[in-house]
């Protein structure tokens, strides 16, 4: 979790508000800037909008950031000169339009008072333990970026005067009713349908494949047959339980912690009690009602005459959790139970046997046995939990010290021994002999932080130590490549089985689909449909109206139903290729134009999604007009 944000922000800080998850919609807003000036002399910056400069060296942070992320998806091959333009051009784009946005948001007055800025740094998962701000935390993580802490904040505030401006865009948008009107005449439509599935292994026997077909596709395929890239990995970890066991524990340490501490050991009141439940179902009729209670009161009689209590509740009680136990709920404070019954227990005496009580799963008759006062444990009663938490509360400051001293030691330019390196800072060492691009290696897993460290151009070409990465709040890993393997061409014997399956694949759902198409043009001609389905040899279930979000049909079936043009006085005919190889003959017959209030559950949601597609929209087009008016000066040497 940390080192994907420390990632992100470091390679691209102006990307930081995408990952905080406050820009998602402006940064998935595409498209070209206004007034371009390309310099051709020899800028001493990467990009200048409407006069403000940003540098080439956090243009090129980004694109190493950005090519590694790219990279990750074609599994370690090449990126064409195409891409690389395409990605570098998008990257320009994505920082025009941020700069743009912050440029606007100051100019029409937003602003983010302290205290916005001071919750949104209070609620950064990143900076939380166990769903709670800490301050160690934030410092770690600032400390991985080479970040001050005035630098941070100063772009979340930056952030969060973007998101108001975005905010105030959107609010402003709304329908008319003529357009409410036709929402729910397009959405709310139905359509008569009948269609015919193809399945591919329909046609696999008609497949045949020899050594010279699985030749072909195998040479034809080559990058489905590739060894994944791989790295021999020296690593060396920082854990906090390793550095917890290290620490020298003593009585005297173990007391002074125990009396500064006490209220971390201290328990609220809790009863011992019994109970019997006769069950009332939800939903229960005043006479069902009526039986359960005059049942509980029976029980009750019974009780005060002397009866047994544990017999009474194997006999009567349908709590499965406690009737066996002869209705023994326990030790439990007040907030295990619901609050009805909580309510009546702990308004009880030792010995006392309640009046029925009614909650939600019927009533209950209880009998408490026993009280245990709210206390603060014992230093004898605690010790093992204070002795756990003294360890981890001395290593946490330890492990916050050494992160800070090995984050500066590898920034300073560390020698490239990661053996010295353990010992001066107290690491554990392994080596992987193979780890993936694709999977990671055992122990430090596959966590997608560590895979894109790991394969960073810089981190596989200079035998430099590299990180840290967390890989836990309490657990970062250091690394060297030793070894780097690209991937090759695997064998054609030992993916032979692989290439027939492919292959069958292929052509079976091929032949799917030239049968469908088939089918289309029998049916334009005038042939039946159950004529068709007959020479195919498949069935089909009679026609029927379907809506937009039917969930008893296939959904490629019903989007491309309500894709076709609408029949106009005879049957409309189409195909649609479906995810798993097979083909669907599909027959759209009549139409019935949908109106509001047949369902207003859905209607509702249906005003909320044009609500969102129009406020996106004018988003862009926001975003289109700043663009269109800004003044934009780029190096064309940056990425050189």
């Amino acid at each position: 979790m940390l080192q994907n944000l420390g990632d992100k922000l470091k390679g691209q800080r102006w990307l930081a508000t995408v990952v905080l998850g406050l820009l998602a919609l402006i940064f998935a807003i595409w498209g070209a800037y206004g007034i371009v000036n390309i310099s051709f002399g020899a800028p001493d910056y990467g990009l200048k909008v409407n006069g403000e400069r940003i540098s080439t060296e956090t243009l090129n942070r980004a694109w190493q950031e950005r090519q590694g992320q790219y990279q990750q998806t074609l599994n370690g091959a090449e990126m064409s000169e195409a891409q690389k333009t395409m990605l570098q051009q998008q990257l320009i784009d994505d920082y025009v339009r941020q700069t743009l946005l912050r440029q606007r948001a100051e100019q029409v007055g937003y602003r983010a008072t302290d205290s916005q800025v001071r919750e949104a740094v209070l609620s950064e998962p990143a900076f939380q333990v166990d769903g709670k701000y800490d301050p160690r935390a934030a410092k770690g993580m600032l400390a991985q970026l080479g970040m001050t802490e005035d630098g941070y904040l100063a772009e979340r505030r930056q952030a969060l005067q973007i998101g108001q401006l975005s905010e105030a865009i959107e609010l402003s948008d709304f329908l008319t009713p003529t357009e409410l009107d036709r929402i729910y005449a397009l959405e709310n439509e139905q359509r008569e349908l009948r269609y015919a599935l193809l399945p591919p292994d329909h046609f696999q026997a008609a497949v045949n494949i020899d050594d010279a077909r699985i030749k072909s596709w195998y040479d034809s395929h080559q990058n489905d047959y590739m060894s994944p890239e791989s790295v021999r990995l020296q690593y060396a970890e920082l854990r906090l339980d390793a550095i917890a066991s290290q620490i020298t524990v003593t009585p005297e340490n173990l007391q002074a912690y125990y009396d500064k501490n006490q209220s971390r050991y201290g328990e609220t009141e809790k009863r011992h009690a019994h109970h019997i439940l006769i069950a009332l179902p939800a939903g229960a009729s005043a006479a069902a009602e009526a039986a359960a209670l005059a049942k509980a009161q029976m029980v009750v009689a019974e009780l005060k005459s002397g009866k047994d209590f544990s017999e009474l509740s194997k006999k009567y009680s349908a709590d499965p959790g406690s009737a066996s136990r002869g209705g023994d709920l326990g030790w439990a404070d007040k907030g295990t139970y619901v609050a009805s019954f909580a309510d009546a227990l702990f308004s009880m005496q030792p010995g006392q046997i309640s009046d029925p009580v009614k909650t939600q799963y019927g009533y209950h008759v209880i009998r408490l046995d026993e009280t245990r006062p709210a206390h603060v444990r014992s230093f004898a009663e605690a010790r093992a939990q204070i002795e756990s938490d003294y360890r981890r509360d001395q290593a946490g400051e330890i492990f916050g010290d050494r992160e800070e001293q090995l984050q500066q030691k590898l920034e300073a330019g560390a020698s490239g021994d990661l053996d010295a390196l353990a010992k001066q800072f107290g690491l554990q060492t392994g080596e992987i002999k193979d780890f993936t691009r694709s999977s990671g290696g055992a122990p430090l897993g596959s966590k997608q932080d560590l895979i894109r460290a790991v394969f960073n151009n810089d981190a596989v070409s200079s035998g430099k130590i590299a990180g840290p990465v967390a890989l836990a709040a309490d657990h970062l890993v250091v690394f060297k490549v030793l070894e780097h393997h690209a991937p090759a061409p695997l064998p054609i014997a030992s993916v032979r089985d692989e290439a027939i399956a492919a292959i069958r694949k292929s052509e079976s759902t091929s032949a799917a689909k030239a049968a469908a198409d088939d089918a289309v043009k029998r049916l334009r001609a005038g042939a039946g449909f159950d004529e068709v389905t007959k020479i195919l040899g498949v069935n089909a279930a009679p026609a029927a109206y379907i809506g937009r979000s039917d969930p008893q049909l296939p959904a490629q079936v019903r989007q491309a139903a309500f894709a076709a043009p609408r029949p106009d006085g005879k049957p409309v005919y189409t195909t649609v290729d479906m995810d798993n190889g097979a083909a669907a003959v599909l027959a759209i017959t009549a139409i019935k134009l949908g109106t509001a209030g047949a369902n207003p559950q859905n209607d509702e949601q249906l005003i909320t999604q044009y609500m969102r597609r129009d406020r996106e929209g004018d988003m862009r087009a926001y975003v289109l007009e700043l663009q269109r008016r800004a003044t934009v000066q780029r190096n064309p040497s940056v990425f050189e």
